[in-house]
């Protein structure tokens, strides 16, 4: 028996008309024992250890077009068709559940085919619908099954449809072709248009056409409903992408961005300007990704743009389409891949602009939305969308493609993600990851469905397409191609992190902090299903909150960060965990990492869109740039380890290995060691103990130095730990056999750990190091040890020019407009240099 509720698997309805389906046819962690692998101190109790599983085929997510079919097999019991049985075996006791839903995508994909020329032909509806022009002809079309009767009206018939009327057709689709005026569309570009349309009530009604691509509101009025736009600028005004899309990374680091509250006027920020001033500070940074919240309109600015009123128009607030189509075309110019926060789990409720103003009263089948209370989201106050109608896929696939093919994106973060995944919506549910929780009948199979044709469609028409599912859920498989059985997220974000974190800053003292709790938070995922780490985005500082470094240093932020007098305790504190919290959330957290707009140096206060219960005050929408631009305050130091840890992976891709070990989880020494890739991490979260000659384990036997360190001065710390220092392993225990290593580990090395630090070692390449060595004496070059280093100006306490840390100051070519310092990894060969 199954297991779940859904509409029927589609059917096409007879038509004379035309030959197609009409409207209306169809964890906690959720980790369960799968989770990523970490060798723990034996010491621990069962629960809390990890291990790899023996056997995996496929540990990551492929892309659909990657793989040789798109047929799957289901029939039989479904136990040995989808590759996710292999992968996770508890899975094939809902076996049901899979065979059923992979029946309903194959279905509507199959339904698709068959009556719209293919899923790639079908999410081409923004070229069918709405306003568009074919040869001499502007042709409208518009879905609106309840309307009896339908207008189109503008600026350009002075906002009288009499001779505008439109024709229905079986299927609810209303058109209409205007015919050009003296070799000119009859519709001006830039000019306003809505559609008029009569219910059954008699009732006549003006909207914003579904498929807008711009509208925009007359300011100057206070609460004014926003005006659909006809965009079609002469080609002589169309922007032209002038750049190709920078190659997917191995591993995303994403710089989460608001366009609006990017600059540090009080007032909305424009693309041209963040496309100018902000996307070179980010590509500084040493990040790979940016993502735009807040780019589809949505009529209230304090929604974060996540009541979204038209889908295919860009927030007007910030610019044109064409200063879009700009910023992106930038953002790849400077080798940045651009993400787009996409809302497709709700619609405002807005009726006069929105496009919940198409619902009149009419059955779920002949709207975007469904009825009762299934059809509202009660804390989002929000309408949910009946996935399962005809023209509901056509117009969010559409328009995932509108924005991939117009403007270039490269990818989406799906917002919402639980809301969609369950008929529950997420509302008072606390998930412990019991797998029935997911597959059940709460589980909406619909939109399901639905994601599942759309990450097929991404990864088809972009096959580099990096798509994130927000899902604080824990659902199995969400982060598995379609193909194998999952639903085709590429990655989940890791939501469960910065909660962690919050308690721990709100709740407890310092020496009460688990390093085995922050250690199982960080690893408890999925190891086959890639999540993307953050300490806090922009959810952890909206108003009632505060920023992390808020929280850690408080009022001090607004008399304590001068560089010109010694750091008070707080601030000391402050900067060091601020350093610590967000490195380790990246260095063990996940398979990407993500830092919201300012965070990166420390960012002070909260953030609040203007409303009447602040005066209407932009103060707190904004980004105070000028406290990390300002060489005397100490922001710069935050800013400056960013752009470190980003470049540290940059050059040692530790983000993309797949080898994590956890092999120290002191509590009583408050110290956490573990290794990524062949990188050796060493937290140390004690308030003030120093450790001397303290015993680390690590795999690769030989030589190691230090290659980041948070205790640097150039990094606002105290300069502790030696850069020049080569720490010698030594075997442990027998070989091959781990319980007789130290902490599950063959060799070990030993280190000086100041408190609250974190310091990162590698292992030299001594045949290399060899090598250069003779290079260097034949020429009679000095060589420097190899670390992440500086290209800056000096820093204070530094003489000669020279970085506090023993590196040499070297002049840097400034190309990116990038403002800070540039973080490089100082190797014998660039020495030699």
């Amino acid at each position: 028996m199954l297991c779940l509720t859904s509409t029927p698997s589609p059917l096409p309805r007879p038509s004379p008309a035309a030959d197609r389906p009409g409207p209306g046819i169809s964890g906690g962690a959720g980790a369960g024992n799968v989770r990523l692998s970490s060798v723990l101190v034996p010491s621990l109790p069962s629960s809390l250890r990890w291990s790899w599983p023996r056997k995996a085929k496929s540990k990551f997510s492929v892309p659909v077009t990657t793989q040789g079919t798109e047929t799957m097999a289901t029939g039989g019991d479904g136990l040995s068709d989808l590759p996710i049985y292999e992968l996770d075996p508890k899975l094939a006791a809902f076996n049901d559940h899979f065979d059923y839903r992979m029946k309903r995508y194959l279905d509507q994909k199959q339904s698709i085919d068959k009556h719209e020329g293919g899923l790639e032909e079908f999410a081409k509806g923004y070229l069918k619908f709405g306003i568009n022009t074919k040869g001499d002809v502007s042709v409208y079309r518009e879905w609106a099954p309840a309307a009896v009767e339908a207008q189109l009206v503008g600026d350009f018939n002075n906002w009288d449809g009499s001779m505008h009327k439109m024709a229905k057709d079986s299927f609810g689709v209303w058109s209409i072709n205007i015919s050009h005026v003296n070799g000119k569309p009859a519709i001006p570009h830039n000019s306003k248009v809505k559609f008029r349309f009569r219910c059954g009530d008699g009732v006549w009604v003006d909207r914003i056409p579904a498929w807008i691509r711009y509208a925009t509101v007359d300011a100057s009025k206070f609460g004014a409903p926003y005006d659909g736009v006809h965009w079609d600028p002469p080609t002589s005004e169309r922007y032209v992408f002038k750049h190709r899309r920078p190659r997917k990374p191995d591993a995303p680091r994403i710089y989460e961005a608001h366009i609006g509250m990017s600059g540090e006027k009080p007032a909305v920020s424009t693309y041209r300007e963040f496309a100018d001033n902000v996307l070179p500070r980010i590509r500084a940074n040493n990040y790979n990704t940016v993502q735009l919240m807040a780019i589809m309109e949505h009529s209230y600015y304090a929604s974060f743009g996540y009541h979204v009123t038209n889908f295919f128009a860009v927030s007007s607030r910030s610019g044109t389409p064409e200063d879009l189509k700009y910023l992106v075309d930038k953002a790849h110019s400077l080798g940045l891949r651009v993400l787009m926060d996409v809302v497709h789990s709700h619609a405002s409720k807005n009726m006069t602009d929105g496009l919940n103003g198409y619902d009149v009263g009419q059955s779920t089948e002949e709207s975007y939305f469904h009825t009762g209370d299934r059809g509202y989201h009660k804390l989002w106050d929000s309408r949910l969308f009946n996935y399962a109608n005809w023209e509901v896929l056509r117009f969010l696939l559409s328009n995932l493609r509108y924005w991939m093919d117009e403007f270039m994106f490269d990818g989406f973060r799906f917002d919402g993600v639980t809301s969609m995944l369950y008929n529950h919506n997420g509302v008072n549910m606390s998930f412990t990851g019991n797998y029935k929780e997911y597959f059940s009948l709460d589980t909406n199979v619909d939109a399901v469905v639905y994601m599942m044709l759309a990450n097929h469609l991404m990864h088809k028409l972009l096959p580099e397409a990096t798509v994130v599912a927000e899902d604080v859920s824990g659902m199995p498989v969400l982060c598995r191609s379609v193909e194998e059985g999952g639903v085709g997220f590429d990655y989940r974000l890791a939501m469960a992190i910065p909660d962690r974190w919050i308690d721990y800053l709100k709740n407890k003292d310092d020496l009460e902090w688990s390093m085995s709790g922050i250690a199982q938070t960080l690893t408890n995922r999925r190891y086959t299903e890639k999540c993307i780490a953050y300490a806090e985005s922009h959810d952890q500082s909206i108003v009632g909150d505060k920023t992390m470094a808020f929280l850690l240093m408080d009022k001090e932020m607004y008399t304590g960060m001068s560089d010109l007098q010694p750091a008070s305790p707080g601030v000391d504190r402050g900067i060091a965990l601020q350093k610590m919290i967000h490195f380790i959330t990246m260095a063990l957290g996940g398979d990407g990492y993500l830092n919201f707009m300012g965070n990166e140096f420390g960012h002070p206060e909260w953030i609040d869109f203007p409303r009447e219960g602040n005066d209407w005050s932009y103060d707190k929408c904004r980004r105070q740039w000028s406290l990390v631009d300002t060489d005397h305050l100490r922001y710069k130091y935050m800013n400056a380890f960013d752009q470190a840890m980003n470049a540290l992976d940059e050059k040692f891709s530790f983000l993309s290995s797949s080898k994590q070990v956890v092999s120290d989880m002191n509590e009583k020494e408050k110290v956490i060691v573990f290794e990524r890739g062949d990188l050796v991490f060493v937290f140390n979260f004690h308030p003030n103990k120093t450790y001397d000659g303290y015993k680390v384990g690590c795999d690769l036997p030989g030589k190691y130095r230090v290659v980041l360190d948070s205790d640097a001065l150039m990094f606002g710390g105290h300069g502790r730990v030696g850069h020049d220092v080569d720490h010698f392993t030594t075997p442990e225990g027998v070989p091959g056999v781990p319980e007789t290593n130290f902490h599950n580990r063959p060799n070990s090395f030993r280190i000086l750990s100041p408190p609250r630090t974190c310091v990162v070692y590698y292992c030299v390449d001594e045949k290399a190091e060899r090598r250069q060595k003779e290079e260097a004496f034949s020429s009679e070059e000095s060589m420097a040890v190899g670390y992440i280093d500086v290209q800056a100006t000096p820093v204070k306490g530094t003489t000669d020019g020279k970085a506090a840390s023993g590196s040499r100051k070297v002049p840097a070519e400034d190309v990116s407009g990038n403002k800070g310092m540039n973080f490089v990894f100082r190797s014998y060969e660039d020495d030699k240099k």
